[in-house]
């Protein structure tokens, strides 16, 4: 037997058959590799770069997790908005790719050195000693979902995107040839005459007749019907749900203070004013007359002489500002002081600390009670998110809610409502979320359809199911329940549709030739002067209804205009235009300067960025997109 089977082995039917087997096996064993063979796995690639599917998604959920804690319960994402996060993360490991290539392309590099301090001199790194602590970074990364070498990549990145657009960001200056109109433009005052003609005081119209208040109530069936009520079943489960579940114990709560120290302390932050030039002699004069006690804007004036520039940087941190030396010598100045010229790639930089706003530090008794809370919020998230897995899949599976409230030990509530979340006795219906879910939960209830099949959707802290059982389409109102409501709004309409012609009769007479005192004492009214006045709607006076405003600086002298206000109507004439002299407030040149500088930085950053990618060969892998955002 032996020997027949060593015979059948050295056929070649025998050799074909074992490699075939073997050919199985192995495809059986790497069936990934086989099956992905040919086909592009990355979501995005950038010239040679690829960007994987779960960086890609890991941005997203940091992205989303940022959000969420920025908005806290105002944030209720949905598909549409999970799309938009995603590809917003996604844009941006595109631009630091782009950036990235840029920068090898020009051999600029991020030295490890450069990177370290870096990490070092972010103040959420730091422990209660003020140096860099190894435990909060750990912390920092695991709920992030990054590694170090990703972290550290990402930090190289911004010291890379620095060097870039400083360079880009160097050439910008507001020129006067722009500021100095637009500042007339915005301080420009002017004058008019008003006439207001208040809906109140047209005479009382004639008592409508129940035809007209029918066919009033006909034409205007969205004011005087019963809204859509629905009867719907909800089940929810959200933290507040499940707190009895939760203990959260004294250790836990300095566990989780030592994890988030970095969220309770404030670094030292200081208004600083800056100066930038070419070479030490101009910074040297610069420093001595600030010390002098010369102002910002004449300070600029004698930086842009020097083929320089000066600024307010606002009120920073240390760590916001990019060059080491000039934030060492400005965070070791007095208040008030200037220091001396700072060399840098830059030029000469000379910084004014004009405010200090010294660190602060909230301690574990003051915010052992918000820690509490939140340790047990987040941990019956967890618990939430876990059951409402379960649930859903219960629903899923054909089960009703009533059969997986009882499974889970759940509650469901049913009540009859209109949109607004009121019951047909004009109540507030209790839903079963906190107040911050309920207008998305009405939404939903309103957007669903009868008949569909509950499942469990996520609304912020809450995970939610609904089942519409019954719908009451919205009807007119009986007569008798809104005469009153009614004949109130026929003598409203009546009144505003006189004072409408009153307006629009005055109006004709001014472009007829009248000027506005003649015709408005013709029509028994009063014409009052108002002005100067600007384009700021909240400084205007009691005689000018904010709603002139626009039009009147649309408007040229001698023109007239007609506006609905809020209590009537309103005719005006503008009489007059104050011009602003830009000479005489240097200060808010100097604001407008600064201002249309920092647009000019935004445009030229996005010109720089847009060119890069252009030329970058980036290439979106479309049907991926989808699984960005894990849905």
């Amino acid at each position: 037997m032996l020997t027949a089977m060593r015979r059948f082995a050295g056929t070649w039917f025998a050799k074909i058959l074992f490699i075939l087997l073997i050919a199985s096996f192995a495809v059986w064993g790497i069936e990934d590799v086989v099956r992905n063979f040919g086909r592009e796995t990355a979501v995005v690639r950038v010239g040679d770069s690829a960007i994987e599917l779960p960086e890609a998604q890991a941005a997203a959920r940091r992205e989303m997790s940022r959000i969420a804690r920025q908005l806290g319960n105002r944030f209720e994402p949905d598909d549409n908005i999970r799309r938009a996060v995603g590809a917003t993360a996604l844009e941006r490991l595109i631009a630091e790719r782009v950036l990235r290539l840029e920068a090898q392309r020009m051999g600029i590099v991020a030295p490890p050195e450069t990177v370290r301090e870096s990490v070092f001199s972010i103040p959420g790194l730091r422990g209660p000693d003020g140096t860099f602590s190894r435990q909060i970074f750990d912390s920092f990364l695991r709920a992030n979902e990054m590694s170090e070498p990703q972290f550290l990549q990402v930090v190289a990145d911004d010291v890379l995107r620095q060097q870039l657009l400083g360079a880009v960001r160097a050439g910008s200056a507001g020129p006067d040839a722009m500021s100095a109109p637009l500042l007339a433009w915005a301080f420009q005052r002017r004058d008019a005459e008003v006439v207001r003609i208040a809906r109140a005081d047209m005479p009382e119209p004639e008592a409508p007749t129940e035809a007209q208040l029918r066919r009033y109530q006909e034409n205007n069936p969205a004011r005087f019907s019963s809204p859509e009520f629905r009867e719907v079943s909800v089940l929810a489960l959200s933290p507040e749900t499940l707190a009895g579940e939760i203990e959260v114990s004294d250790a836990d709560v300095e566990q989780a203070y030592e994890a988030r120290r970095a969220q309770f302390e404030t670094p030292e932050r200081r208004l600083l004013y800056q100066a930038v030039v070419p070479n030490e002699e101009a910074s040297r004069a610069i420093a001595e007359a600030w010390r002098a006690g010369a102002d910002l804007s004449a300070i600029e004036t004698q930086a842009r002489a020097a083929d320089g520039g000066a600024a307010d940087l606002g009120l920073l941190d240390r760590a916001t500002l990019p060059i080491a030396d000039v934030a060492a010598a400005a965070f070791a100045a007095e208040p008030g002081a200037v220091t001396d010229p700072i060399r840098s790639p830059f030029g000469w930089h000379v910084m004014k600390v004009e405010r200090v706003e010294p660190a602060t530090r909230r301690t574990l008794d003051q915010v052992r009670d918000e820690l509490r809370r939140e340790v047990a919020h987040d941990r019956a998230m967890d618990i939430a998110y876990e059951r409402a897995n379960r649930v859903e899949d219960a629903l899923a599976g054909g089960a009703t809610l009533a059969d997986v409230a009882q499974r889970f030990a759940l509650t469901v509530a049913t009540a009859t409502l209109d949109a607004a979340g009121r019951d047909q006795a004009n109540t507030v219906v209790t839903l079963p979320v906190a107040e911050a879910q309920r207008a998305a939960l009405l939404r939903a209830i309103f957007a669903a359809r009868q008949g569909d099949a509950p499942r469990m959707t996520e609304m912020g802290d809450a995970f939610v199911a609904i089942e519409i059982r019954g719908v009451v389409p919205p009807a007119l109102r009986p007569f008798e329940s809104v005469e009153a409501e009614l004949r109130t709004a026929v003598i409203a309409d009546a009144r505003r549709r006189e004072a409408e012609q009153r307006a629009a009769g005055l109006l004709a007479a001014v472009r007829g030739g009248k000027t506005l005192v003649e015709a408005a004492g013709e029509a028994g009214l009063t014409a009052e002067a108002v002005g100067p006045f600007s384009r700021d709607p909240g400084q205007a006076g009691p005689n000018l209804p904010p709603e002139l405003i626009a039009p009147l600086f649309e408007a040229k002298v001698g023109d007239a205009t007609m506006v609905e206000t809020r209590d009537g109507f309103a005719v005006a004439r503008l009489t007059g235009i104050v011009p602003f002299d830009t000479t005489s407030d240097a200060a808010a040149l100097a604001r407008v300067r600064t201002d249309i500088e920092q647009s000019m930085l935004e445009e030229l950053e996005g010109q720089f960025a847009t060119a890069l990618r252009a030329r970058s060969d980036v290439r979106v892998n479309t049907p991926m997109l989808e699984q960005v955002t894990g849905r």
